[in-house]
């Protein structure tokens, strides 16, 4: 049985990251292995990394080089075995992240990101790519009552709309991909919507 792959993408404060538990135990009761993962991390090496990128100042292409340094060891490493052996993969945030943030918010050239996602991954996507989608003061409120923030939650409104733009541009693009989820909604009607993707499966 072949594994499938699942990632979550939406800007900072969208909420992707409250659904993981649903999302994981509808999946379970269906009977499916759940490998539960974040980008950047996975991995020992890809959280090391992490901490690198969220708190510390560099130019965006190091910032880029390091994602998909983190990326690679995180699909050898973590994504592609645990597909082999039939689980479904979930990960908070993957490549189209990258596209969003170091390209859309930063404006890093996107051929230069194509090029690395292709040395990357070659063919290798998602199977399904859920977007969390928020008005971007929804986002900014939303993060202001949060935890401390890291180095992207503390940019403006003008960062976050041109993440949100890229975001969609990129659904936009890839229809069989990606499902749009309006997570401005209540909590209750997102995790039904969130749900019924699931099932649909």
């Amino acid at each position: 049985m072949t594994g499938k792959f699942i990632t979550l993408e939406g800007m900072d404060g969208a909420g992707k990251s409250t659904h993981i538990p649903h999302i994981i135990a509808l999946l379970q009761a269906q009977g499916h292995e759940v490998v539960s993962t974040r980008e950047p991390g996975g991995t020992d090496l890809g959280e090391r990394l992490r901490e690198l990128v969220l708190h510390e100042t560099m130019h965006v292409e190091t910032e880029t080089l390091l994602m998909f340094a983190a990326r690679k060891e995180h699909i050898e490493c973590v994504i592609k075995p645990a597909l082999a052996r039939g689980a479904y993969v979930l990960s908070d945030r993957f490549t189209d992240a990258t596209y969003a943030y170091q390209c859309g918010a930063k404006g890093l050239n996107a051929n230069k990101i194509e090029a690395l996602e292709q040395w990357v991954q070659g063919e290798f996507q998602p199977d399904l790519t859920l977007l969390f989608d928020v008005p971007v003061e929804v986002s900014v409120e939303r993060l202001r009552a949060a935890r401390s923030p890291d180095k992207f939650e503390r940019e403006n409104a003008a960062f976050f709309s041109r993440i949100r733009l890229a975001y969609l541009q990129r659904a936009s693009a890839n229809p069989n991909r990606f499902r749009v989820i309006d997570a401005n909604k209540p909590l209750d009607e997102v995790a039904k919507t969130v749900e019924n993707i699931m099932l649909s499966l």
